[in-house]
């Protein structure tokens, strides 16, 4: 086997490992990556790199993951050289190989008859293994979305979509009609009564509507919220099956998403939503969205006492009285605020940022969101009012000024 034949093996189950750990990886893209190389006369490990990118990243979430896999599964640097000088003895960009010594066709016959020619590279074996038993479950619960695998994401995603939705009905201002009840009902009653003429003139009730309040949903998805956004994302969808749900997204800007994640099918909703935003794990001005959201959005998404949902670390870096203004803005024109950080989820955080410290005064409650559990504790809080003195804002403020 040539070293041409090395590489294009070594490609193709590199690009088999790509597709198990979630990336959008056909056949079409393994022989464009060869060709690539080939056309390429690629001399360092680091044009190795990004020829691979250039054609096998077309989504801009799946560059950390395939600079981790190039990493692991080309873990050599001397054998990925060697690899690549054997193979660019066959580009045409380069000197054409030396014709080879006397012998060495029938000692390479040899070689091939006696177990074939040694690989290049061993391949490390990626072993997934999504099944859950009923002992792993709790433990599966519990764990980290930026620790999960492809596999696992999968499952976490088919979770949040049977995850149990919080029962959190409240009265309308509009009623309904019973047939029995303490609230009468004159308008009913006097249009029954002219069907008779105003002969028979029976009692109509009526009652007060229940419905589900408004959700609202800003969402940061700078490059340390982006994984737990996109689980939030599929959380909102599940929601919106049961009330109205508007969703926002920011890093640098602002961007609604509401539109695209009334889509029927989670995986195209969340999809067409990435597709939309253009600063997707990048930078966050958090008090920079919050003011827009309230300049240009709060009258039209905030009728019908909403709940808002602030997902974001709260590390932000710019104006805080700005931040704090905005957030307490915004806190005003809600029914209930809830902040979830997934930085909850270290046992050592404390609110010591001025970021956290400028948005808790104006938060109802303070939860993590970093886990299925997280998510099933967030769906029993909206059932209820009040969180819980974990959840209270004013004593993380205390702690974090004891700290």
């Amino acid at each position: 086997m040539t070293g041409g034949g090395h590489l294009a093996d070594n490609v193709a189950h590199f690009a088999r490992t790509l597709r198990r750990a979630g990336m959008r990886v056909g056949p079409a893209d393994t022989l464009a990556a060869i060709e690539a190389v080939r056309a390429g006369g690629i001399g360092s490990r680091e044009d190795f790199f990004w020829t691979l990118h250039a054609v096998f990243v077309s989504r801009r979430e799946d560059t950390a993951v395939f600079a981790e896999a190039f990493s692991l599964f080309w873990r050599s640097r001397q054998l990925v050289e060697r690899m690549l000088a054997m193979f660019s003895a066959q580009t045409p960009a380069r000197k054409p190989p030396p014709e080879p010594k006397p012998g060495a066709r029938r000692v390479a016959n040899a070689l091939e008859a006696a177990g074939g020619a040694r690989r290049v590279e061993e391949r490390p074996v990626l072993e997934i293994d999504a099944r859950l038993t009923v002992s792993a479950e709790e433990v599966f619960r519990a764990k980290d979305f930026a620790q999960m695998t492809a596999a696992e994401l999968a499952e976490a995603r088919a979770a949040i979509a049977r995850m149990a939705m919080p029962d959190d009905r409240v009265a309308a201002r509009r009623f309904r009609a019973r047939n029995r009840g303490r609230r009468f009902d004159p308008r009913r009653t006097l249009q029954a009564s002219l069907r008779t003429g105003g002969d028979l003139i029976l009692p109509r009730f009526r009652e007060a509507r229940t419905v589900h309040p408004p959700l609202v949903v800003i969402a940061d998805i700078s490059g340390s919220m982006s994984q737990y956004s996109r689980l939030m994302l599929h959380f909102m969808h599940a929601m919106s099956a049961r009330r109205r749900v508007r969703a926002f997204l920011f890093g640098t800007r602002l961007t609604p998403v509401s539109r695209q994640l009334a889509q029927r099918d989670p995986d195209e909703a969340v999809a067409a939503c990435s597709a939309l935003v253009q600063d997707w794990s990048g930078g966050t001005r958090i008090g920079a969205a919050l003011e827009e959201f309230n300049r240009r959005w709060s009258r039209r998404v905030l009728s019908g006492g909403p709940i808002v949902l602030l997902v974001t670390d709260g590390l932000e870096r710019d104006d805080m009285e700005r931040l704090s203004r905005e957030a307490d803005r915004l806190h005003r024109s809600c029914r209930r605020l809830i902040w979830l950080n997934p930085l909850l989820r270290f046992d050592g955080f404390s609110a010591r940022a001025r970021g956290v410290r400028a948005l808790l005064p104006h938060v109802d409650e303070f939860r993590s969101a970093h886990s299925l559990n997280t998510l099933s504790d967030l769906c029993a809080a909206l059932s209820r009012e009040g969180g819980g003195r974990d959840n209270d804002p004013r004593a993380w403020l205390r702690a974090g000024a004891a700290a």
